[in-house]
């Protein structure tokens, strides 16, 4: 998959099968339309487009939400989760003001067809693009004949009668259900983090933690709570049990993301890591002292473990 940051220097392949939009969190829904644009790819002797933009618009347009937008992928992620999935380009054109005011009959023709070569165009069935998201398939459908190419639309896919998108498994992550999430993306939800100096009360109790500060400002952070993790840090696979919270026990005023990696003891401050949620155990508690909080750990371990043992 090359990777293309603008269409300046895009260099239009014969035969262009193309799709667009944000991609976040590449779930089981943009995978069947990536999948289709291969087979529709090899169908023709093509080659397969992904259009998409960053920043994301809604980090850069007012939005009828007061919350700010949080994302389930960071480009980098979103580039590593796309490898594999049968694209032979990968677009990413730069979002503006000034960009989100072209009018879809332009973006059809200088984007699509004078800088990608359109000839296919795959989209979803909810797909929106150009000023005030005015264009959609059959705005695209009536233009297609007019610039000689052809388009066609994917079906709303559903599983466990919940529609896929990026919408409904940034909710089910806000829930806690990071278990219900994975099965909408096909993956655990991850989350790469600078360890950092915190107040190094877990290693008081027997339980060092690394405390986690997201690379990526704008990611989602899952409903506070303790939860089964796996981790990777410099090509190591990891177990361990992690804390999103405020640590009532201990007064705590911010909320802090706390990993204890499990048979684990290396210095790893300033170093980044990997986290995948695998399945959320309980809600964050304020224990009466730190002698219940221990305790509580210790159990907590113990239903980590077995958790990501049955789910290997």
């Amino acid at each position: 998959m090359k990777v293309h940051h603008g269409i300046e220097a895009f260099d239009k392949p014969e035969y262009a099968v193309v799709t667009s939009g944000s991609f976040d969190g590449v779930h089981l829904g943009h995978q069947k339309i990536l999948q289709h644009l291969r087979n529709t790819a090899d169908k023709y002797g093509g080659e397969t487009v992904l259009l998409t933009y960053w920043p994301h618009p809604r980090l850069v347009l007012p939005h009828e939400s007061s919350e700010p937008l949080r994302m389930l992928m960071s480009m980098e992620e979103k580039i590593e989760a796309l490898k594999g999935l049968g694209l032979d380009h990968l677009v990413i054109l730069p979002f503006s003001r000034t960009f989100s005011q072209k009018a879809p009959y332009d973006f059809i023709k200088e984007i699509l067809v004078e800088g990608i070569g359109t000839k296919r165009m795959v989209v979803g069935y909810d797909h929106r693009f150009g000023k005030n998201r005015e264009g959609n398939f059959n705005f695209l459908k009536k233009n297609a004949l007019h610039f000689g190419f052809e388009v066609e639309e994917i079906a709303r896919q559903d599983i466990d009668q919940k529609a896929v998108s990026s919408t409904q498994t940034r909710l089910l992550l806000l829930e806690g259900k990071v278990d219900l999430a994975a099965k909408l993306t096909g993956r655990n939800y991850r989350l790469i983090g600078k360890v950092e100096e915190g107040k190094q009360i877990g290693r008081k109790l027997g339980f060092p933690t690394a405390n986690l500060r997201p690379v990526f400002e704008h990611k989602l952070i899952p409903l506070t709570g303790v939860y089964a993790v796996r981790a990777k840090w410099n090509n190591q696979h990891l177990s361990g049990m992690l804390n999103i919270g405020f640590n009532p026990t201990v007064k705590g005023k911010h909320q802090t993301i706390e990993v204890y990696l499990f048979d684990f003891s290396q210095d790893i401050y300033q170093e980044e890591i990997t986290i995948e949620f695998v399945q959320r155990i309980r809600n964050e508690v304020n224990f009466e002292n730190l002698e219940t909080l221990q305790q509580q750990l210790v159990a907590d371990e113990s239903a980590c473990r077995r958790i990501l043992e049955e789910k290997k």
